[in-house]
């Protein structure tokens, strides 16, 4: 029976899954938020799952070697659009999009600790606000900025001016019952399919119509992840649990 694994299809993830299908590995497309409901139900064997819910699933599911989505410097596509300055939010409306979990845990990480700030509500995008947050697709397409929302911030680079550390966002997991050579098949299809796909966006890639990019905006963004932990993710994986854990017990 093949293996199932989650198929985030933000570009960012794409480089992981170059190898899969050629190798006998079943794709199920889904948000990146859904990857961790779906290991829990067991509808998938493994995938990347968001940092936030990876503590959770630490008793029934191993990680993969290293492996990871992690952004240095910047995300390129995490932002927030706002009004005003980030450090006057306190008492506004911010907007969020559904199925934004590790955005809006970040976002809320950044404007407790870092700046102080209590918004007064979290809304829907429709809903009047002060200021938005947007990722993926949306991140993507709107991230040199929206009408009206004069102040821009990118949610990565404000984490790597604060802590100096990357930021990152799912880890790899599997089922801890899973056989040993699935295991196996997946974490080599993982190395060797990650390193022909990032060659292949960087020197094969065409322009991206669905996300107003071309093909150098797709190799520029690219260039900012790594994917693979190192001791930087994961003195920055502690950190960010520990200022999540120090988070009201509201949440929005």
């Amino acid at each position: 029976m093949p293996i199932k694994v989650g198929r985030v299809p933000d570009l960012n993830y794409e480089p992981f899954y170059f190898e899969m299908e050629r190798r006998g590995i079943q794709l199920r497309e889904m948000p990146s938020n859904g990857v961790g409901p779906a290991v829990e139900k067991g509808e998938i064997d493994g995938g990347p799952v968001p940092l936030a819910d990876c503590l959770d699933l630490e008793d029934r599911f191993n990680y993969v070697a290293g492996f990871c989505v992690t952004a240095w410097e910047k995300s390129g596509s995490m932002f927030l659009h706002s009004r005003k300055p980030i450090a006057e939010l306190v008492g506004t409306s911010i907007a969020i999009p559904s199925g934004s979990d590790t955005s809006l845990s970040l976002l809320r990480v950044l404007l407790a600790h870092k700046y102080q700030v209590q918004p007064k509500a979290y809304v829907t995008l429709e809903d009047p606000n002060d200021s938005l947050l947007l990722d993926g697709v949306q991140g993507l397409r709107r991230r040199r900025g929206v009408r009206d929302y004069p102040y821009r911030y990118d949610l990565v680079e404000e984490w790597n001016k604060w802590t100096g550390l990357p930021f990152v966002f799912a880890r790899w997991m599997v089922r801890q019952d899973i056989e040993a050579t699935d295991a196996a098949l997946l974490e080599n299809t993982l190395y060797v399919g990650l390193e022909e796909g990032v060659d292949a966006l960087f020197h094969l890639t065409e322009p991206r119509a669905n996300l107003l990019m071309l093909a150098k905006d797709v190799v520029e963004y690219i260039q900012g992840y790594r994917y693979y932990m190192g001791l930087s993710e994961y003195k920055s994986v502690a950190l960010f649990h520990e200022y999540l854990g120090q988070l009201s017990t509201v949440k929005p």
